[in-house]
C-alpha cells in the first residue's frame, strides 16, 4: 500500500512499532505493519525513543532495557515500511535520540546514567559503532536536541534543574566546550523535553514536576539562553503530584502543546511570534497518560499515545483558534509512548 505520510509510534510493552498511513486531509489512520525492535529478550517493558533522520529515509529506536542498543531500520520510499539494517550496542539507557542534520551523527541523552552520548551514522544509514564523545552531565539527563542550523546543541537536567547547551561540530561530531554553558530553572522544577519555534528565535522547555512551560530567547552568534517568560500548563486547584511528559510546535509557529499525564490531558497555547509569549487557549482531554505525541507536517492535527490506554488519539486543530477536537482513537501495541509522523512525499 503506497502512502503519502506515515505514522510510527512506538510500543514499549510490545517492543515494537507500529506502522500506519495517515490520510493528509481527514487524519484517518489506517494500519500499514509492525515492525519488531530486537536487541533483547528481558520480559519487563522498555521504553523506545525514535528518530528519524533530516532526509526521512531511515528511523532508529533504542531499547532502554539490557543490553542498551540502538536499531536502525530504513525508510520504504514508497510505503513507509521498514527494514532492518542493524543493531548496535549503546553505552546507557537511553531515554532521547535525535539525528544530526548530516544524518552522520546520532545523540542520545541518559536519564539513568546522567550523559550525553554521540555514535556515528555510517554511509548505509546504520548507527552504532564507537561513540565519538560521551559527556558526563548533571542527573537525569532527559532530553538531547540540536538546533535546526545544527551549530548548538541542547540538554536538560531534570535534577539539577538545568538547560545546557553545547556548540556542535558537525565535522568531527563533537560538541565543545565539554563543560557547557547552562541556564537554571526554578528549583524543583525539573526540566524535561524542549522544542523550537521554527523562526529559530525561541526555545521552549516543558518542566516535569512542575508542569510549566519556559519561553527561551536564543542568542543567534552564541547559542544562549535567556528566559522571556514561565508559565503554568495546570489550573492553580490541581491537587495531584504534576507528571508533564511532551510539547511540541506547529509547524507555523503559531501554537504550542504540552501533555500531562496524571489529568491525561493536552494544554495549548497561542505564541506571540514576536516575542515569544505565550497565551493559554485551553486544556483538552486525550488518552490516558499522554506520555508522547506529535503533529503532522501541515499543523493540522495532534497525534497523542496513551501509555495506560493502549491507543492513539487522534485530534483535529481548529486553525484559528488552536483548540482541539477529539478525533478517533485506534488500538496501539501495549504502552505506546513516542510518535514520528513522516512525509514521504
Amino acid at each position: 500500500m503506497a502512502a503519502d505520510t506515515v505514522v510510527y509510534v512506538s510500543c514499549a510493552g510490545s517492543k515494537a512499532v507500529r506502522i500506519l498511513a495517515m490520510d493528509r486531509t481527514t487524519g484517518a489512520l489506517a494500519p500499514i505493519e509492525t515492525a519488531a525492535v530486537p536487541g533483547t529478550d528481558q520480559p519487563s517493558p522498555s521504553s523506545m525513543p525514535l528518530a528519524v533522520s533530516h532526509d526521512r529515509r531511515f528511523l532508529y529506536a533504542a531499547l532502554r532495557s539490557e543490553p542498551y542498543c540502538v536499531s536502525s531500520f530504513a525508510i520504504a520510499p514508497a510505503t513507509g515500511r521498514l527494514t532492518h539494517l542493524s543493531t548496535a550496542p549503546l553505552v546507557d539507557s537511553m531515554c532521547y535520540l535525535v539525528a544530526d542534520r548530516t544524518g552522520h551523527f546520532l545523540l542520545s541523552a541518559s536519564y539513568p546514567g546522567a550523559k550525553l552520548a554521540i555514535n556515528p551514522i555510517d554511509a548505509e544509514g546504520r548507527a552504532g559503532g564507537e561513540p565519538t564523545q560521551v559527556i558526563a552531565t548533571p542527573p537525569k539527563a532527559h532530553c538531547v536536541l540540536l538546533d535546526p542550523g545544527n551549530r548548538f546543541c541542547y540538554a536538560t537536567s531534570l535534577e539539577a534543574d538545568l538547560v545546557m547547551h553545547w556548540q556542535f561540530d558537525e565535522t568531527l561530531g563533537v560538541l565543545s566546550p565539554e563543560e557547557p554553558h547552562a541556564i537554571a530553572t526554578p528549583p524543583g522544577n525539573g526540566p524535561r523535553h524542549l522544542a523550537f519555534h521554527p523562526n529559530r528565535r525561541f526555545l521552549y522547555l516543558l518542566t516535569e514536576t512542575t508542569a510549566r512551560l519556559a519561553g527561551y530567547a536564543i542568542d543567534t552568534s552564541s547559542g544562549a539562553l535567556a528566559e522571556i517568560e514561565l508559565v503554568d500548563t495546570l489550573p492553580a486547584d490541581f491537587a495531584q503530584k504534576p507528571a508533564a511528559a511532551d510539547l511540541h510546535v506547529t509547524p507555523d509557529g503559531r501554537f504550542l502543546y504540552a501533555s500531562e499525564r496524571r489529568s491525561s490531558a493536552l494544554a495549548g497555547f497561542r505564541i506571540d511570534g514576536a516575542t515569544g509569549r505565550l497565551t493559554p487557549i485551553g486544556r483538552f482531554p486525550t488518552e490516558t497518560t499522554p506520555r508522547g505525541f506529535a503533529i503532522d507536517p501541515r499543523g493540522r492535527f495532534l497525534l497523542s499515545a496513551g501509555l495506560d490506554s493502549d491507543a492513539l488519539r487522534v485530534h483535529a486543530i481548529d486553525q484559528v483558534t488552536g483548540a482541539l477536537s477529539p478525533g478517533a482513537n485506534y488500538p496501539m501495541g501495549r504502552m505506546p509512548n513516542w510518535v514520528e509522523i513522516v512525509d514521504l512525499r
